[in-house]
C-alpha cells in the first residue's frame, strides 16, 4: 500500500539532470510548486564530479558549449543569474584535432579556426560558409538537413575527402554516430555548440554547474529530494496524478515531467499497458546512441603535458570513418582509432573518453582493466611519453557505471542515436495518449548536450506555462 502525502505539487519532475533542473528553475521562478526528484545522492545527472585521493574527476562532461553572446546557456544562465554563482573559463584554443598529418586547432577566435582550415586546404571555397552555417540560428537555414545526413551535407559543400573526415571525426566523441549516420541537423548543432563555441568550463568542476543551478532552483521555491528514486508515475484514466517514491510515498501533483530514460519512463514507471501498440512499437525500434568508457587518471606535480591544459584533443589515427565505427561496434581495443582527452586546466588530472557499445557486465569486468591499460599506452601520444611515472591514481568507468548512477538504457552518452529517423520524434516529448505528461532532456530526440538538454528544459517549462496562468512571477 502507498503512503498518501498531503503536500500536492503543481509540477514533480523525475531526475535532476541539466535538463530536469533548468526546466524545474524556470517553473519555479514562475511561481509554481515544483519538486524534484533524484535517485542519485547528488544534481547533475552525468553533469556532476567527484573526488578521488585527493584529485576532483568530472564523471562524464567535460565542457559546455554556446556560451557566446546569443548563445542559449549564455541565455538561460543569465536569465536564472546563475552566471553570479559561477566563474566561466575557456582555454585557448577549446579543441585541438589531431590526425596523421594534420593538428588542426580551434581557437575562440571563429576567423583564426577558419584561417587555420583555408591554409591546410586551400582549394575548399566554402570554408567560412559552412561554419556560419553551422552557427546560424535561422530556422530556414536548418530546415532542409532535416532529411539529409551530416555526410551529405559534408558532401555539398567539400571535395577534398580528408577535409570531410576531420570535420566528421570528433562525431565519434560528441554524439557517437559516423557522420553517414548521423542526422545533418543534430551534426551541425553538435558542431557548433561543441567545436565552433565550446569549451567553457564553470572553475570548480562541472558539479558546480549542477549545484548552482540546484541552489537557484531552492531559491526560487522549489523543493529537491535526493536519494529518492521514483518508483512509479501513477496515471488514472489516462491523466497522470504524481509519482510513487521507492518507498512507497505517493506524492500527487498535477503535471509530471520525466528527465530520465524514455524506456525506464515509459515501459518501468508508466507500464506497457498504459501505451498505444503504435507508440509501443515506435519505442522498442528506437536505437539509443553509443556508450563511453572513461578513463579518470591523477597525475604528479611534475607532470608537463604535450598541448594546453584545458584544451580536448581529439586523436584519430586513421581517415576511414568507416574502420573506425566498424572498430568501435566491434569493440576491438588493439584496432581502436580513436580517442577523446583533456589535461585539466590546473594539470592535476586527466579526463580520456573512448566511445564503446553497451555489451554486458560480465564483459566488463573481464576486460575493464585490460581496456584501461591499453588505453594509457595511447594516451601517452598525446600527453607525455613520460606518463607512466606521472600516474598517483588510475580508474575508469564503463558503460555499466553510466546505467548505474544515470539508468540511461544501456548506458547511452546522447540519448536515442542522432539518426534522421530518430530527429524530433513528438511522443518523446509530449506523449499524445497521456496527459500531463511531459519528458525533457537529451531523451526527447532534440537536445544533445549540455546547452542542448538545458534548452530541451527551457522550452519544456515555456510549453507548460502557456498551459497554465502562472500564480506570481518570483
Amino acid at each position: 500500500m502507498s503512503r498518501y502525502s498531503s503536500e500536492e505539487y503543481d509540477v514533480i519532475i523525475i531526475g535532476a539532470g541539466i535538463g530536469g533542473l533548468v526546466c524545474g528553475c524556470y517553473l519555479a521562478k514562475a511561481g509554481m510548486k515544483v519538486l524534484i526528484c533524484e535517485q542519485h545522492n547528488k544534481p547533475g545527472g552525468y553533469c556532476t564530479s567527484f573526488k578521488r585521493k585527493g584529485f576532483t574527476f568530472d564523471a562524464a562532461p567535460h565542457c559546455f558549449g554556446s556560451y557566446r553572446e546569443g548563445g542559449v546557456m549564455r541565455k538561460i544562465l543569465k536569465e536564472l543569474e546563475v552566471d553570479k554563482k559561477l566563474t566561466i573559463i575557456r582555454p585557448d584554443p577549446s579543441d585541438i584535432i589531431i590526425t596523421p598529418d594534420y593538428k588542426i586547432p580551434f581557437w575562440n577566435d571563429l576567423e583564426r579556426t577558419i584561417n587555420e582550415f583555408q591554409k591546410i586546404f586551400p582549394k575548399e571555397r566554402n570554408i567560412r560558409k559552412f561554419f556560419y552555417l553551422l552557427l546560424d540560428t535561422n530556422p530556414k537555414s536548418f530546415s532542409k538537413m532535416r532529411n539529409l545526413t551530416f555526410g551529405e551535407l559534408l558532401d555539398e559543400y567539400f571535395t577534398d575527402e580528408k577535409l570531410k573526415a576531420i570535420l566528421s571525426l570528433p562525431f565519434f566523441g560528441i554524439g557517437g554516430l559516423p557522420s553517414f549516420l548521423m542526422s545533418a541537423f543534430v551534426g551541425a548543432k553538435l558542431f557548433s555548440e561543441f567545436l565552433l563555441d565550446g569549451g567553457y568550463y564553470p572553475k570548480g568542476g562541472m558539479q558546480t554547474l549542477s549545484d548552482a543551478l540546484a541552489e537557484r532552483f531552492k531559491e526560487f521555491g522549489g523543493e529537491l529530494l535526493l536519494s529518492s528514486r521514483v518508483k512509479k508515475i501513477k496515471v488514472k484514466d489516462n491523466i497522470v496524478k504524481g509519482v510513487i517514491l521507492e518507498n512507497n510515498t505517493f506524492l500527487p501533483s498535477k503535471y509530471v515531467i520525466s528527465n530520465c530514460d524514455a524506456r525506464q519512463t515509459f515501459l518501468k514507471l508508466i507500464g506497457k499497458e498504459k501505451l498505444t501498440t503504435e507508440f509501443y512499437n515506435k519505442l522498442n525500434n528506437m536505437i539509443p546512441s553509443n556508450s563511453n568508457f572513461i578513463i579518470y587518471l591523477g597525475v604528479d606535480a611534475s607532470f608537463k603535458p604535450l598541448y594546453n591544459p584545458g584544451s580536448f584533443i581529439y586523436y584519430f589515427s586513421s581517415y576511414s570513418i568507416q574502420k573506425i565505427y566498424q572498430s568501435i561496434q566491434t569493440g576491438d581495443i588493439e584496432k581502436y582509432n580513436v580517442f577523446l582527452l583533456r589535461v585539466a586546466h590546473d594539470k592535476s588530472t586527466i579526463y580520456a573518453g573512448i566511445p564503446v557499445t553497451y555489451k554486458n557486465k560480465n564483459y566488463w569486468k573481464k576486460n575493464k582493466y585490460k581496456f584501461l591499460e591499453t588505453c594509457i599506452e595511447k594516451i601517452k601520444w598525446c600527453t607525455s611519453q613520460d606518463l607512466l611515472k606521472h600516474i598517483v591514481y588510475k580508474d575508469a568507468a564503463t558503460p555499466i557505471t553510466l546505467h548505474k548512477y544515470t539508468y540511461n538504457y544501456k548506458g547511452a552518452s546522447f540519448g536515442w542515436a542522432g539518426i534522421t529517423s530518430q530527429f524530433s520524434v513528438p511522443d518523446f516529448r509530449k506523449p499524445s495518449f497521456i496527459q500531463n505528461l511531459f519528458l525533457t532532456g537529451h531523451w526527447t530526440t532534440l537536445g544533445v548536450g549540455i546547452s542542448g538538454t538545458a534548452y530541451v528544459g527551457y522550452d519544456t517549462a515555456k510549453i507548460l506555462l502557456r498551459k497554465e496562468k502562472p500564480k506570481e512571477t518570483k
